[in-house]
C-alpha cells in the first residue's frame, strides 16, 4: 500500500518536486548535524527524513522514465544488459 507521502508527491509539478528535494535534503543535513553535535530528541526523525528524500528522488525518477521514447528506452536496456554481464 502507498503510504500517504507519496501518493501527495505524485500531485507535485516537477519544479515543486525539486524545492521539495532541495528542501528536505537541507532539512535533512541540518539534522544528522544536530544529532551528531548534540543528539536529538527522537533519532528515528532521521531515517524519516532519509526515507523522505528517496521518495521524491524515485518520484522524479519515475517520471524521467515515464517521458523516455521507446528508443532511449531500448538503448537503456542494453546498456543495463551488457552492465549485468561484466
Amino acid at each position: 500500500m502507498a503510504s500517504k507521502k507519496y501518493l501527495e508527491l505524485q500531485d507535485f509539478s516537477d519544479a515543486d518536486l525539486f524545492s521539495e528535494l532541495e528542501g528536505t535534503e537541507a532539512e535533512y543535513q541540518k539534522m544528522h548535524f544536530d544529532h551528531a553535535v548534540k543528539g536529538l530528541d527522537n533519532p528515528l526523525e532521521l531515517r524519516e527524513m532519509r526515507r523522505d528524500v528517496a521518495r521524491i528522488k524515485t518520484e522524479i525518477r519515475r517520471r524521467e522514465l515515464a517521458q523516455m521514447t521507446s528508443e532511449q528506452i531500448a538503448k537503456r536496456s542494453k546498456i543495463r544488459e551488457r552492465r549485468r554481464r561484466s
